[in-house]
């Protein structure tokens, strides 16, 4: 078995918010490539830039935190025609971790000003050591 990898997803608190409930993960709109790029083991974050899709309302935080469990990406006909491509996920209950503490120390943000731009990419790996710091924000006392 490979060494486990680490990945950020971005989509709004309200998206995630589902995929919690539903124990599953998407990605950049419902592609499969992004997705197909993990394997059984790997830990995901969900990063919302926004509390709601299409909203105007910013968040900026760390919002999920889970592992992935499913051995395969999946089609999902969710009705007028879109269907997403999904991978099963386990969640843990966490709290939400706003990123601008985070920024100065996260490896991943190269730079530091313009901490932003890696996001817009809504799909990306991270370090081992950046998804532990943040992991250790977002889970709660309990669990870690």
């Amino acid at each position: 078995m490979s060494e486990a990898r680490y990945w950020v997803i971005v989509a709004s608190k309200d998206h995630v918010q589902n995929g919690v409930r539903w124990g599953i993960a998407q990605a950049n709109h419902g592609k499969a490539a992004p997705l197909k790029r993990m394997q059984v083991g790997d830990g995901v974050l969900y990063y919302s830039p926004k509390v709601e899709f299409g909203g105007d309302e910013k968040l900026q935080a760390f919002t999920a935190i889970g592992e992935v469990t499913g051995e395969s990406v999946y089609p999902f006909e969710m009705g007028g025609g879109f269907v997403p491509y999904r991978r099963d996920v386990k969640y843990k209950e966490c709290l939400e971790v706003p990123i601008q503490l985070l920024i100065p120390v996260l490896t991943f943000i190269k730079d530091k000003t313009s901490w932003g731009f890696m996001f817009r990419f809504g799909f990306f790996e991270i370090p081992k050591v950046d998804f532990d710091l943040i992991a250790s924000q977002m889970l709660l006392k309990k669990e870690v």
